[in-house]
């Protein structure tokens, strides 16, 4: 004999607290955004332990390569290029700021403050190439040379994602 389910019991399923009809809160597939999170952590940890000898992060050696690459820039459009938020990003420049390889000055306009490379951010850049090269190499000995460029043509996707326009 079967027993009905009763109807003032939530579902073994429900959400607590629920009516019983809403969904479980466990997801049916894997999350995509746990996945990318956890592997950018991962990622970044392993170019981290690669630049670990230079005394920068990842994250500070992308700010150096980005005003290498740009000139200066304001710190907005910085957090644009790397796609972070300005918080993040002032935490990522304090230390630079204090060591010297970074400085803060009036932006183009007067009203905005931009950031520049110094003499030392530019020497340590370039001390640090060889260590990004070699952790470039690493990553992709271990996935594979296509497989890599796949993922970053993939990431790619993702983030335009953002700037797709919605059907």
């Amino acid at each position: 004999m079967t027993t009905m389910p009763d109807p003032a019991q939530p579902a073994p399923d429900a959400v607590p607290g629920s009516d019983g009809e809403t969904p479980s809160p466990r997801p049916s597939s894997p999350c995509n955004c746990f996945a990318i999170r956890s592997a950018a952590r991962q990622i970044s940890q392993f170019y981290d332990r690669h630049l670990a000898g230079t005394g920068l992060r990842t994250t500070q050696f992308s700010v150096l390569a980005q005003l290498s690459r740009a000139g200066p820039l304001a710190i907005n459009e910085l957090a644009v290029r790397m796609a972070m938020d300005r918080t993040t990003t002032g935490r990522a420049l304090r230390p630079l700021e204090r060591e010297g390889l970074v400085v803060i000055g009036p932006g183009r306009d007067g009203r905005t403050r931009a950031l520049s490379l110094t003499e030392a951010g530019r020497a340590r850049l370039a001390e640090a190439v060889p260590f990004w090269r070699e952790a470039q190499a690493a990553f992709e000995a271990r996935l594979g040379r296509e497989e890599a460029a796949a993922l970053r043509a993939a990431l790619k996707r993702v983030r335009d994602l953002e700037s797709a326009p919605t059907t």
